[in-house]
């Protein structure tokens, strides 16, 4: 009984130890990490691009190159026109352009907000 309890707990040890190693500084950046992280865990477990942590705002993998970004703007419609820095514009009927704002969230992920109502 006690060996059981020893392997599960040194289980959860390392369990946290990689999570704090994986995200480390990441963490408290954007205030509460909570939905961020849980956003994370079923980007994992997912196949999806992104995933959402509140309205407009999304976390994706930094291998995919912003793929995902650029594919949920179109989507909706929106056509890449060029990336300026962090940003990315959008333009609709060559009349509309909007800015899709990226940070860096860790080194494997990066949040990406969308102006409110274009990605409806």
């Amino acid at each position: 009984m006690k060996k059981g309890l020893l392997i599960v707990g040194g289980l959860l040890f390392v369990g946290c130890l990689l999570f704090v190693l994986r995200f480390g500084s990441a963490l408290y950046q954007e205030g509460n990490p909570v939905p961020i992280v849980g956003s994370i865990l079923k980007l994992e477990w997912s196949d999806s691009g992104f995933e959402s942590f509140e309205v407009d705002h999304h976390v994706s993998k930094v291998d995919q190159e912003y793929v995902a970004v650029k594919s949920f703007m179109e989507e909706r419609g929106w056509s890449f026109v060029e990336q300026m820095g962090s940003g990315f514009i959008f333009e609709k009927s060559g009349e509309e352009t909007v800015v899709v704002e990226t940070r860096l969230f860790s080194r494997h992920y990066y949040l990406w907000s969308v102006p409110e109502g274009v990605g409806e």
